[in-house]
């Protein structure tokens, strides 16, 4: 009889541990899940870091070309000062006037020489 009492204890044990093996069987369909969300935030997190690194390079690419227009905008804006004073200095009409008496033999007519046409 003590045989048949613990074979009777050991099935009811056993019916209990497969019992509680199969609760965990339907939490892990519950928590299937899980692995797959945070893989994908993991390759969301991996993806979101690639790309604040391509628009920080991006940014920093961005940055060295606006300075390198900055610097050529400076260059261009002296030379082109250089260019308007250079512009004033040539057609000043002291200088107009001794090109024209040097080269051209040219002289400011005398009150005389000068007529008047009316319309």
């Amino acid at each position: 009889m003590a045989g048949h009492a613990t074979r009777t204890k050991d099935k009811k044990r056993l019916r209990q541990w497969v019992a509680s093996a199969e609760r965990p069987r339907s939490l892990r369909v519950f928590l299937r899940p899980w692995p797959l969300l945070i893989g994908a935030l993991m390759l969301l997190c991996l993806l979101t870091g690639l790309a604040i690194v391509a628009m920080t390079h991006q940014t920093r690419v961005q940055y060295a070309e606006l300075q390198t227009l900055e610097q050529e905008n400076n260059q261009l804006n002296t030379e082109w000062g250089q260019l308007l004073l250079e512009d004033g200095t040539w057609s000043t009409p002291a200088r107009i006037e001794k090109i024209a008496t040097e080269r051209l033999s040219m002289r400011i007519p005398d009150v005389h020489d000068v007529k008047v046409i009316q319309p």
